[in-house]
């Protein structure tokens, strides 16, 4: 048996990086694609649903796909330190690749708009971690403003890089369900990871998209169909921070769901491309919905996802239920961070069915014998 060594030893075939780059790796990829086996019986469909859980990567989110390539590619370049704003995913996973690669990774950071796991995740990595008295939005306009003068490469997903990492996800579907679902639910923030799996689908099934920014001189790579249908690529934003239903950037966002707290996506375009190739289209969910599904997840399939992931089941069931899915039809969603990422919501909101009793065995059989009744 082969040691498993990383997305870009796995793909490299299917990657822009020649045998002799050395991968900055830390064994990210290969994460589970769950089948639900109550909830769509719970919600009335009869098709197959399927959890593509990101959070089982290194640092708990699928923001290490497209890291791994980003860092390896500015590695490759020379480069000695790394830059970028963030809601906290792409900080964590910045700083825990550029600490794998012997670099320093610069984090910009919202100032109290950031879930304190991911912040911690940054600072125990070693990352400078700058907070701005500002929003990601912000940050990402002077990320790209220092950057045409310090020696620095970004690592936000306006590094093509990035999006290369993150299309191998689009890969493993396919592998694990030997063709491409009919719908594919993500979670909207920056709107690169809607754009990073349409690029992985189109590719594997011999198709050519618009929304690839990689320079046609890096495109060496295999692009051999392996499958000859792609999904419809159906994205889902927090309705207080979604500029893709109010066709504009939204100023001041807000939402619980701090991973999609985005009010200037910096894969607009190529998103608005997406959506047009793959017949798909955009959507919003209150931040209660989100909750609800979070928790609903968590209680019936097992799956603990942080509350902007639960962003793609939650509105891939409502869809269901408005008829926009098809019944009898294959939906992938993808959870791109682990619960324990973010959990501040669920404590504040209280523990749901704790109970307290003295340290006494009838009590406590007591407990236990009332809820089994």
């Amino acid at each position: 048996m082969t040691r498993y060594t990383g997305l870009i030893d796995q793909y490299r075939s299917r990657l822009p990086f020649a045998p002799e780059v050395r991968a900055i790796s830390l064994g990210e990829g290969r994460t589970p694609l769950i089948r639900l086996e109550n909830i769509p019986g719970l919600v009335g469909f009869e098709g197959e649903i399927y959890v593509k859980f990101e959070g089982l990567n290194p640092t708990g989110s699928f923001k290490d796909r497209g890291m791994t390539a980003a860092v390896t590619q500015a590695v490759h370049e020379g480069s000695r330190a790394i830059i970028c704003a963030s809601t906290g995913n792409t900080s964590a996973a910045a700083a825990a690749f550029a600490s794998r690669a012997g670099i320093t990774a610069f984090v910009l950071i919202p100032e109290g708009k950031i879930a304190l796991g991911k912040l911690a995740q940054a600072v125990v990595h070693g990352a400078v971690v700058v907070q701005i008295q500002g929003n990601f939005d912000d940050g990402m306009r002077l990320v790209k403003e220092v950057a045409q003068t310090a020696p620095v490469t970004i690592v936000n997903s306006i590094n093509p890089f990035r999006l290369q990492g993150q299309k191998t996800a689009a890969f493993e579907i396919v592998e694990a369900l030997g063709r491409a679902p009919d719908y594919h639910c993500l979670p909207v923030g920056n709107a690169g990871n809607i754009t990073a799996h349409w690029i992985g689908y189109s590719e594997v099934s011999g198709f050519n998209t618009a929304a690839n920014t990689l320079p046609p001189e890096l495109r060496k790579y295999s692009t051999d169909a392996l499958v000859s249908n792609r999904p419809k690529m159906v994205g889902f934003q927090a309705a207080g921070s979604a500029p893709f239903m109010r066709g504009a950037p939204v100023k001041d966002p807000e939402t619980v769901a701090t991973a999609i707290r985005i009010g200037d996506p910096q894969s607009w375009s190529q998103a608005w491309v997406v959506q047009k190739e793959s017949g798909g289209w955009f959507d919003e969910c209150t931040d209660e919905e989100i909750l609800k599904t979070q928790r609903f997840l968590a209680e019936k399939e097992g799956v603990f996802c942080e509350p902007a992931s639960a962003a793609s089941l939650c509105g891939a069931l409502r869809d269901i239920k408005a008829g926009k899915i098809d019944q009898g039809s294959t939906v992938v969603c993808t959870l791109t961070g682990n619960g324990l990422k973010d959990p501040d919501i669920i404590v504040k909101g209280g523990l749901q069915g704790l109970i307290q009793v003295p340290a006494d065995r009838s009590a406590v059989e007591k407990a236990l014998l009332d809820r089994l009744s």
